[in-house]
């Protein structure tokens, strides 16, 4: 008999998943507590962009195959898998995971689960969690109920989202049973009989993959940044430098890309999380290096201000700026910490009028910095505009050329934030440009 799943959290990771789920052939329940995404989710409307998942949702919603709810006990004695996928955010007071949201999800599962099921965790938590909620689990479920616990971090890439959960880089299984390895493994048949990697492992090393991942990530990017600002005092180009780099094969060219820094709601999170929990473990000083990465990647965004001001003669007050992106990476609408937006906002406060133009983000930007001013193209943001901020990577933004902008701007001035133009191109077109990674002389001739 199939088995019947349900995934607690209807978010970003949790939509997906259950999207997912349901494409594989399973019969999927969503929960949440929000009624508001619930209604959405249940007539198919998405209320995040993600590549290739509306498709999904509508699909399986007609189908019959995904349904959601926000009562629990829908769910307690009909599914056999509960996946958990709430959020886990940052607390403001230390840095660390605020889990109350899946200690409250595991809450309700042991209150309204009827019969023996397995309950699975995706979210991304401090190490020690898994272990906790199988107490949790075992101390509040109902009599003669047994709820086993397994942990199945999630590798989700926003824009790749779709693809990472049905055809996955690897499968982690953090377990304490081979019944639970049993039915992970018939949740997730498929990938592994296309000869998907698969990690069978304890809670603590499970829970530590993703957090892990995030953090050799994160200290990529900042790395390539830090030498960044190296080759913008003493010359020299940055990509050819990562280029040189890329071909070793025990460094890699990914990740090597110089530009404003990572954002999102998981990099930045993730790496002040880790952290908070090693120093809550007693290893002061263990992630001390955590702290340079993260203080590399917000300088990356005081160094595009401070372009902004050098390559407007320092006369920033009622210019003119278009901002080109202010999603935290292409493909997506996620503007949670974002670089860019970031950006935009200061300039703002700076005195600039600052008009943003992004394909998806636009709508979440406005909800978080209402002052920006939105366009809906870029040639509506780049109407006599002073100066120009590629800060987002999308395909339309990299596909520019000087022809593109030329007739509407007022002044011939661009910073590539992601070092993703040709500027040899552009200065010969008569353009003033400026980058990441690369020396340039402001009028006085200073760095």
């Amino acid at each position: 008999m199939t088995l019947k799943i349900s995934v607690i959290g209807t978010g970003y990771l949790g939509a997906t998943h259950a999207a997912c789920m349901a494409e594989l052939g399973f019969d999927v329940i969503g929960v949440d507590v929000d009624p508001q995404k619930i209604e959405r989710l249940s007539v198919g409307d998405l209320p995040f962009h993600e590549p290739g998942l509306p498709e999904l949702l509508v699909k399986h919603v007609q189908s019959g195959r995904l349904r959601f709810t926000t009562d629990y006990a829908e769910v307690g004695g009909w599914a056999d898998v509960h996946f958990i996928g709430v959020g886990t955010p940052e607390r403001i007071a230390d840095g660390g995971a605020d889990i109350s949201f899946v200690d409250a999800a595991a809450r309700s599962l042991a209150q309204h689960i009827t019969r023996d099921a397995l309950v699975v965790g995706k979210s991304t938590v401090p190490v020690g969690t898994a272990r906790r909620l199988a107490e949790l689990l075992a101390r509040e479920s109902r009599e003669g109920v047994e709820l086993e616990v397994a942990w199945n971090p999630e590798f989700l890439r926003e824009g790749f989202a779709v693809k990472d959960t049905l055809a996955p880089g690897r499968l982690v299984f953090g377990v304490e049973s081979a019944q639970a390895t049993d039915q992970l493994c018939e949740v997730y048949a498929q990938a592994l009989g296309q000869d998907t990697p698969l990690i069978v492992t304890d809670f603590e090393t499970a829970e530590l993959v993703k957090v892990a991942a995030n953090a050799f990530l994160a200290t990529k990017i900042s790395f390539i940044n830090a030498f960044s600002e190296v080759t913008e005092t003493v010359g020299g180009d940055i990509r050819t430098l990562a280029d040189a780099l890329g071909y070793d094969e025990r460094i890699g060219r990914k990740f090597l890309n110089a530009g404003i820094g990572f954002g999102g709601g998981c990099l930045p999170k993730d790496i002040r999380a880790l952290q908070t929990r090693v120093s809550e473990l007693g290893l002061n000083h263990t992630m001390d290096f955590l702290h340079n990465v993260d203080d590399i990647n917000l300088r990356r965004r005081d160094r595009v201000v401070s372009l902004a001001h050098q390559i407007l003669d320092h006369e920033v007050v009622g210019r003119r700026i278009a901002v080109l992106g202010v999603a935290f990476k292409p493909d997506s609408d996620d503007v949670r910490d974002s670089p860019a937006l970031d950006v935009a906002g200061r300039l703002f406060n700076d005195g600039a009028e600052v008009i943003v133009y992004d394909p998806q983000g636009n709508e979440n930007a406005r909800r978080r910095f209402p002052r920006l001013g939105y366009a809906d193209s870029v040639a509506e943001a780049t109407q006599d505009a002073d100066l120009v901020l590629l800060l987002t990577e999308w395909k339309e933004f990299k596909e520019l050329t000087p022809a593109d902008l030329r007739p509407r701007v007022r002044g011939m001035r661009l910073i590539d934030g992601r070092n993703v133009l040709d500027h040899g191109q552009w200065t010969e077109a008569g353009w003033t440009v400026a980058a990441l990674g690369r020396m340039f002389p402001d009028p006085a001739g200073q760095l």
